[in-house]
């Protein structure tokens, strides 16, 4: 019998000019970047979280803390390769994962091969297994005005 697991992730990051951006492991042209103690990419942060709290292991601040200086700008990509190894301590495999991300600009369209790509590298699994989107929010709220960056994850695991 399967055990399947169901979770959810949410992450967003203030964008100040002159910061490099990243977003689902990739590097986005962009004169803001993200604000934050790691690289700030918010699709891996909520994708972590999405793991994290499928296999009931808490958040991404309780493994990773942005008060511990060994997670100062680190590559977002070592946190979501420690939580699959989390994941999978716990007899887990990923089923697949969904993330969506709002960005008003500048527009991910392009780039979304190449996430996919990234993070199905970076978790261990096939490409098909990972979905990512991109959305703005119609100039609405602190996304439309260009204040932030905000992701959406959902993950399935099952032993």
């Amino acid at each position: 019998m399967n055990n399947w697991r169901i979770g959810n992730g949410y992450d967003v990051h203030r964008l100040a000019p002159g910061l490099p951006l990243r977003i689902g492991g990739v590097q986005v042209e962009h004169d803001r970047g993200a604000v934050a103690h790691s690289d700030g990419d918010a699709a891996i942060h909520a994708l972590c979280d999405a793991l994290l709290g499928a296999a009931g292991l808490r958040d991404i601040g309780f493994h990773f803390p942005d008060t511990f200086a060994e997670f100062k700008g680190i590559d977002s990509k070592i946190l979501l390769r420690k939580t699959v190894a989390l994941v999978a301590e716990k007899g887990y495999t990923i089923g697949n994962v969904d993330l969506t991300v709002c960005l008003q600009r500048p527009r991910l369209k392009p780039l979304i091969p190449q996430m996919r790509a990234v993070l199905a590298e970076t978790m261990g699994v096939d490409p098909d297994r990972v979905n990512v989107k991109a959305t703005t929010t119609e100039q609405l709220g602190f996304v439309g005005r260009e204040e932030g960056v905000a992701a959406y994850a959902v993950a399935m695991i099952r032993k």
